[in-house]
């Protein structure tokens, strides 16, 4: 479901629109969207980018331009996700507060990655398939594993720090 509050930039391709659910973002020119991914409200995400199905981006993330998201990323905009307030009722939009996050020009990030709340993933950076981002990643810097941890720079990407 594709709501009437979305902002679409011109060329942008989502591959299968019954399969998605993008509410309250915007998306930029030339971007291309997979099935079954979900974009919430507030989301920015800039030209040129491929978000690769199954993905969720939640309110709180910003998109710049030219940014690959693999197939099955998540990230998250709590740092202490509770379903009840200290009280037992249900948690409201005004019990929490969104912790944003930022993925800088044309970073990558692999399938099946989580991006914690309040991380910001520097220009050019490399996330590796399945890593768990907890801290913020550096421009350029590869990182894998859970947690993840720099192995390299793109700059070079032949080498690998072992």
């Amino acid at each position: 479901m594709i709501k009437s509050d979305v902002q679409l930039g011109d060329g942008v391709i989502i591959y299968q629109p019954d399969l998605v659910n993008l509410y309250g973002c915007s998306i930029g020119s030339g971007t291309k969207i997979g099935a079954f991914v979900e974009i919430q409200k507030g989301v920015s995400i800039g030209s040129n980018c491929k978000i690769s199905s199954h993905s969720f981006i939640c309110e709180g993330v910003d998109i710049e331009d030219g940014v690959f998201i693999g197939h099955g990323v998540m990230f998250t905009n709590d740092i202490y996700p509770r379903a009840v307030t200290e009280e037992g009722d249900l948690q409201t939009e005004s019990d929490w507060k969104v912790v944003k996050t930022r993925l800088k020009a044309q970073a990558s990030i692999g399938s099946n990655a989580t991006i914690l709340a309040g991380i910001t993933i520097g220009e050019n950076a490399l996330v590796g398939a399945g890593a768990v981002v907890t801290h913020d990643v550096p421009d350029y810097a590869i990182v894998a594993g859970v947690p993840s941890k720099i192995i390299g720079d793109t700059r070079r990407k032949k080498e690998v720090i072992e």
